[in-house]
C-alpha cells in the first residue's frame, strides 16, 4: 500500500487534504475509505456478534447507541424517542427487521427504555412487561442521551420520525 502524504487527497472521499481530514483521526493504522459505508444493519450484526462473544461494547452513531454486555445481550437504542431492540440475550442472536432505504431507516422496535435509578429498564411494546438490568451501562447512555439533547437542536429531534401508527415502526430519514 502507498504511503499518503500529507498534502495528497483524503481518502475519505472529502476532497480536502490528508492533513486536513483524517490524518488526526488516524486509529490502529486505519484510515476511513468512501467503500465503507455504515448501516445499522452492519453496525446490528458487529454489536449481535460481540454478544455472542460475550464482549462489553459500546458504539454510538448519530441518534442510535449499539451496546453488548459481558453477559452476552445486546441492543440497538434510539434515543430522541427511546424505542429500542434486543439483537442478542445471553449470547444467542435475535433477528430483528431493519430496512434501509437511501432517505429512510425502518426498524421494528421492541421496547421502549429508560434508565431510572441508574439502572437500565425496558418496556416491551407487546405486553407491557417491564425489565431491570443491573449490569448494563446505564450511566454512559444517560450521559449519551444528555449529549445527543445539546448537541441537536429539539425541532430537528422531533423531524427524525415518521411513526407507523399500526405497528412500533420508526422510520428515520437515513
Amino acid at each position: 500500500m502507498a504511503k499518503i502524504g500529507r498534502n495528497d487527497p483524503c481518502p475519505c472521499g472529502s476532497g480536502l487534504k490528508y492533513k486536513r481530514c483524517c490524518l488526526g483521526k488516524k486509529q490502529d493504522g486505519a484510515i476511513p475509505t468512501p467503500d465503507k459505508k455504515i448501516t445499522v444493519s452492519g453496525e446490528a450484526e458487529i454489536i449481535r456478534q460481540a454478544a455472542v462473544n460475550h464482549q462489553d461494547t459500546l458504539k454510538i452513531i448519530g441518534v442510535f447507541i449499539f451496546f453488548s454486555t459481558a453477559a452476552g445481550d445486546a441492543w440497538i437504542l434510539e434515543l430522541t424517542e427511546q424505542d429500542a431492540a434486543m439483537v442478542a440475550r445471553n449470547g444467542k442472536a435475535i433477528d430483528v427487521e431493519i430496512s434501509e432505504q437511501a432517505e429512510t431507516i425502518s426498524i421494528n422496535w421492541s421496547h421502549r427504555f429508560k434508565i431510572k435509578h441508574k439502572k437500565f429498564t425496558t418496556v416491551a411494546y407487546k405486553d407491557k412487561s417491564t425489565e431491570t438490568f443491573e449490569n448494563y451501562p446505564a450511566a454512559t447512555i444517560s450521559a449519551t442521551l444528555k449529549k445527543i439533547q445539546r448537541r441537536f437542536s429539539s425541532e430537528l429531534l422531533e423531524s427524525i420520525h415518521v411513526k407507523d401508527e399500526d405497528t412500533q415502526e420508526t422510520t428515520s430519514p437515513a
